[in-house]
């Protein structure tokens, strides 16, 4: 090899020595440099534990139903002759809704009306002439039989009469008129739906476990949602058995006061309030995190005292991450079964991107996520 090539791997070598001692070096003083230096403290938001009055619940899902509801239909087909109704007016029972043409039945009905008369004719005149002998028995009998005839015909035609007028069954609002004048309607067409909307029913279903803590009367709260149960009811009655298919309870709730806010058929939501509990530990339900590993909080703690620090400094606040074991959930709240006590100071929001043993600030502005509650206080009415 000669002199220059031992040169240049010579020169080379010193190169990669003195970037390697560089790095080093630099490694070195940025360490030293970040020995001294503190992570700024994370704003979060926190609430010390409390033991609470919980309102525990059967949740479950129901449709509303109309105390009296049907779709009224043809009993007799024909030609609509008039409609004697607005949509959603307020119609009492016996009230005429739809006429249907009955000028045959009329026309029965008089030809039955005349045939009664002639019938009733022919019985009082035989009737006295038997009885001075001067006319048979079979003659009476036949005149009688013939004026029955004529009132079962008028009966009949009065029947068929009023079933082409099409009346309210019970009180109740209408909805749109599902006909038009003058259309032919077949026997069991649908004119009209009635709803009796100032008495709503609620049908639900509780599995079998919670079956046996139903009651009638039982007080309960029905929404729209989850997060709104603005309606109060009771339970009026179930059935006093599981169903196989599905091992679910029929159950049935009726509303308070749901006149014009709740619509037949409507999905709601029922929680059946079982009686108050005492002592229970719950917290916000942003406080909880959910993981692979299970459900933890961060707990507000004093940092533990450092070798060097100097002495009379306050420590700092950081957050110990806590795995817990949650039970139950009402509105925005969860209980916790294990892991934390009362008195413990735990965060409820500023989470985010927040590690274990991280030095943390409580802040009155970090808000926690919509839907967020205090640990503290009774139960939600």
């Amino acid at each position: 090899m000669s002199r220059r090539a031992i040169l240049l791997l010579a020169i080379v070598g010193l190169i990669c020595a003195g970037l390697i001692g560089f790095n080093f070096v630099r490694d070195a003083i940025v360490a030293s440099f970040m020995k001294g230096q503190q992570r700024p403290p994370i704003a979060v938001s926190a609430v010390k534990v409390e033991a609470v009055t919980w309102q525990p619940g059967i949740d479950a899902v129901g449709t509303a139903k109309a105390g009296s509801g049907a779709d009224i239909g043809v009993e007799a087909g024909g030609v609509v002759k008039s409609i004697n109704f607005a949509p959603n007016q307020k119609v009492y029972a016996g009230q005429l809704l739809v006429q249907i043409d009955d000028s045959v039945e009329q026309a029965d009905m008089a030809a039955a009306q005349a045939a009664i008369k002639l019938a009733q004719a022919d019985v009082d005149r035989i009737t006295p002439l038997v009885s001075r002998g001067a006319s048979s028995r079979a003659a009476l009998d036949d005149a009688v039989a013939k004026l029955e005839t004529a009132r079962a015909q008028l009966a009949r035609s009065q029947a068929v009469a009023e079933q082409k007028a099409i009346e309210a069954p019970f009180s109740g609002v209408v909805g749109v008129a599902r006909v038009v004048v003058g259309q032919y309607l077949p026997v069991g067409a649908v004119v009209v739906t009635l709803q009796d909307v100032d008495r709503i029913l609620v049908d639900f279903t509780v599995p079998e476990q919670s079956a046996a803590l139903l009651t009638s009367g039982q007080p309960t709260r029905i929404g729209i949602t989850a997060d709104q149960l603005s309606f109060t009811g009771h339970i009026v009655g179930f059935d006093p058995k599981v169903d196989p298919q599905t091992r679910l309870v029929y159950a049935q709730a009726v509303l308070d006061a749901p006149i014009g806010r709740i619509l037949p058929g409507q999905f709601l939501r029922v929680r059946v309030s079982l009686p108050l509990e005492s002592g229970v530990i719950a917290v916000p339900e942003t406080a909880v995190v959910p993981s692979l590993y299970g459900d933890y909080v961060f707990l507000v703690v004093p940092e533990p005292p450092k070798e060097g620090a100097e002495e009379g400094t306050p420590p700092r606040e950081v957050a110990r991450q806590t795995f817990v074991k949650v039970g139950r959930r009402d509105a925005h709240r969860v209980e916790i079964v294990d892991g934390i006590k009362v008195g413990d100071m735990i965060v409820v929001a500023g989470q985010n991107r927040m590690q274990n043993g991280a030095a943390v600030t409580i802040a009155d502005n970090v808000v926690p996520s919509a839907g967020g509650a205090s640990a503290g206080g009774g139960a939600k009415p």
